[in-house]
């Protein structure tokens, strides 16, 4: 059986993350970078941030699913967006996808690019599950 703690903030529950998350027993999914420059139907989402934040949750979600997990056995990620002007919508964002105080642990990167060059956003991540 697993067992999970979320370490509540102050200032972090704004910014729909939690400083810590610890856990005990279960099994440890180290999901890959994850980007979104197309939707499911293949179209472009160039351009379009908050679509392209969605989109890769959406994509995190099936990556999950063949693993065994959900998005909220994400007990940490690492988000790398290209202009820090987005770093807000992504925290909103975030905030549809996982339960009020069930934040993974999370950093927050800004460079100067990914993959591709249609990509804003690119998120990694590590899951725990019961085993």
């Amino acid at each position: 059986m697993i067992e999970r703690e979320h370490f509540g903030g102050t200032w972090q529950r704004d910014r729909s993350f939690s400083p810590a998350v610890t856990t005990m027993g279960g099994k440890i999914i180290w999901v890959a970078g994850h980007g979104a420059p197309v939707d499911d139907q293949g179209n472009s989402l160039a351009g379009k941030f908050g679509a392209q934040a969605r989109q890769c949750f959406k994509n995190m979600q099936v990556t999950l699913d063949r693993a065994g997990a959900t998005l909220a056995d994400l007990v940490t990620m690492t988000v790398f967006i290209t202009d820090s002007r987005n770093g807000d919508e992504f925290t909103k964002i975030r905030a549809e996808f996982f339960a009020q105080d069930k934040w993974p642990a999370s950093a927050l990167i800004t460079c100067d690019g990914l993959a591709q060059p249609a990509m804003l956003v690119e998120i990694q991540g590590i899951a725990v599950v019961d085993g």
